[in-house]
């Protein structure tokens, strides 16, 4: 007896749906430096989705590469742009689709969200938010601020508590604080803010892909203080330093990309202008200032956040696994329905700000250096007098490297999940048996 194709195949079908929705959600990674043993990949949760990521408010122009999250009050007076480098994966795994989040009051006659949606709890007279490639609303925030920061502070903690990794060395030589780890997987290392912002220049040499935390302890860090100008990262292709900047990094990116400055106890970080600042932050209970020129080629999860000028968050978010238990991504809140239309002041039309134009200083062409720091082959830019001028939007993203998807790593969706697949292949047998009965009547 012949069994029809269409039962046949949803037979099968709903074997492979069940088979698929079991497979666990989270990976697992191998041996961490002085983690320990394996275990599930911890990510940034829902921060590591935005590019600023702000528990307060947040005071900035003019432009956010990735996705902003502000839980309190966003002045965006002066013109500011949102989410032009994002890619459309990116857009779709942020809750909602939303680029911009604000969960207070946006204030602000030219803020442009070039992708993806935008939503905020209310706005100033004349405010004025349009999408490009989404919709703007009025309404709650996809967000719990409140939770989130909470997990971040814990996480914060955490990563501090992890001992140096063995073998890593923090050396100062002269203005320059070297940061040396060998493991090809996780390099953890811990300075006082003190010590690092007396240094001009920050070297880090790591091998490609490992994963980088920097521990600053301290009230407080000033990189202002002592004119810190460059942060260099190791390329092992080209055995030299490399200045990191919009238009060139170590390794093609991988350096910066799993690089993790973590200020557990600061309440205040202020990042000199002139410097572009390689690398994620994570400063859960400061005030960040970004001061008025040079971008942080990273994202910034702070209490609040200040900056203007030139001084940008760019779109490179961190992709690591990092030690401890993971900060779970919360699933995503549906878009409100509510579109409110961008209200434009009388008689006074908006020019929309151009993404990827030119907002500050011109991009650096770097400084690539051979050899170690210090040496004549590498000039540190306090050496010669003139200081590195951090490059802006205006030249081209470098991608950072893959693996940066946050994992699921509960158990919780596979239960029901797996009963819906056993309803599917139940379905599918179903239909094979009727099949079989309805041939055998007619023979």
């Amino acid at each position: 007896m012949r069994i029809p194709a269409s039962a046949a195949a949803l037979a099968v079908g709903g074997s492979l749906a069940l088979a698929g929705l079991i497979v666990p959600a989270a990976h697992a990674v191998g041996t961490v430096g002085a983690v320990g043993t394996d275990q599930e990949c911890r990510g940034l949760g829902v921060a590591n989705l935005y590019g600023e990521f702000i528990e307060g408010d947040d005071t900035h122009t003019p432009d956010a590469e990735g996705a902003v999250a502000v839980g309190g009050n966003a002045n965006f007076t002066g013109g500011f742009s949102v989410g032009q480098e994002l890619t459309a994966a990116e857009v779709d795994a942020l809750p909602g689709k939303n680029a911009l989040v604000v969960a207070g009051k946006i204030t602000g006659n030219n803020t442009q969200v070039m992708k993806g949606n935008g939503v905020y709890g209310s706005r100033a007279d004349g405010a004025v938010v349009q999408a490009h490639a989404g919709t703007i609303a009025q309404g709650s925030s996809p967000i719990d601020f409140k939770a989130e920061f909470v997990r971040l502070r814990a996480a914060a903690t955490e990563l501090a508590a992890v001992p140096q990794t063995a073998g890593a060395t923090v050396q100062a030589r002269g203005a320059e604080l070297t940061f040396t780890g060998g493991d090809a997987k996780y390099n953890g290392f811990t300075v006082d803010a003190a010590r690092l912002q007396g240094a001009k220049d920050v070297f880090v040499k790591v091998p490609a892909g490992s994963v980088t935390v920097i521990n600053v302890t301290g009230g407080s860090y000033d990189m202002a203080a002592a004119g810190t100008t460059g942060f260099h990262l190791w390329d092992a292709g080209k055995s030299a330093f490399v200045l990191d900047d919009k238009l060139q990094s170590a390794s093609g990116g991988a350096i910066r990309s799993k690089l993790l400055w973590n200020f557990p106890t600061a309440t205040k970080v202020v990042k000199n202008s002139a410097a572009a600042w390689a690398g994620t932050v994570l400063a859960p209970n400061a005030a960040f200032d970004l001061g008025s020129g040079g971008p942080v080629n990273g994202s910034v999860i702070a209490a609040s956040l200040t900056g203007k000028g030139g001084a940008e968050t760019h779109h490179y978010p961190f992709t690591g696994c990092l030690p401890g238990p993971s900060v779970p991504t919360p699933t995503p809140t549906p878009t409100a329905t509510a579109t409110v239309p961008p209200v434009v002041p009388s008689g006074s039309p908006t020019t929309p700000v151009t993404p990827g134009a030119p907002t500050g200083p011109s991009g650096s062409p770097g400084v690539p250096a051979t050899g170690r720091p210090g040496t004549s082959a590498a000039p540190s830019p306090s050496a010669s007098g003139a200081a590195a001028v951090p490059g802006t939007s205006a030249g081209p993203s470098v991608q950072a490297d893959a693996g940066g998807n946050l994992a699921h790593t509960g158990s919780g969706p596979v239960l029901p999940l797996a009963i819906g697949g056993a309803v599917v292949l139940a379905a599918g047998g179903g239909i094979v048996v009727a099949a079989r009965r309805k041939a055998a009547g007619k023979a």
